[in-house]
């Protein structure tokens, strides 16, 4: 499944936001350096969908705030 993401790194607490079925919000605390902040939208992600972090991979924009990402996984449980 992909996913539309708008991340707003260096907030002060971390959240994800759910838009609609395709579409999220993510904050994370980390600076958008050196991919920090990419991967702890990664973990934000995974804990959200219940899958490990291995199967959440950025498609598009590693360097953006909008991204795409694919949650690979034929069941997807969320806590």
């Amino acid at each position: 499944m992909k996913i539309s993401v708008k991340v707003k790194p260096n907030a002060k607490q971390e959240r994800l936001e759910k838009i609609d079925e395709k579409n999220f919000s993510v904050w994370v605390k980390e600076k958008p350096q050196e991919g920090k902040a990419n991967q702890a939208v990664i973990k934000i992600l995974s804990d959200y969908f219940g899958v490990a972090k291995s199967e959440v991979i950025l498609l598009k924009g590693q360097t953006s705030r909008q991204k795409i990402f694919e949650v690979q996984t034929t069941t997807i449980i969320r806590s």
